[in-house]
């Protein structure tokens, strides 16, 4: 018998992904431009920039202004599943 104890989905629980950015120049724009999604939270968590939410996170890179060096170096921890992190944007879905 399979168990959904674990599971929140199930549960009733709302799943959150999270993405931490490290709070840097280079990477001020990052917080800033994911903000401008309504699902998107943005808060801080010691030297990171804590970016929630309860849907996918998306970032179009082109938007930041970052350069490509400082855009693959841009992640700092998360919680659910990188699906994208190219050039263009940097995706991450609920695990």
């Amino acid at each position: 018998m399979a168990t959904t104890a674990g599971c929140p989905h199930r549960r009733g629980r709302s799943v959150v992904t999270t993405l931490f950015i490290l709070d840097v120049p280079e990477n001020e724009t990052i917080p800033v431009v994911a903000a401008t999604d309504a699902a998107v939270t943005v808060s801080k968590l010691g030297p990171y920039f804590r970016l929630d939410s309860t849907s996918t996170i998306v970032v179009d890179r082109r938007a930041t202004g970052c350069r490509h060096a400082v855009w693959y170096s841009c992640v700092g921890g998360l919680d659910g599943t990188i699906t994208q992190h190219d050039k263009n944007a940097l995706r991450v879905e609920p695990r």
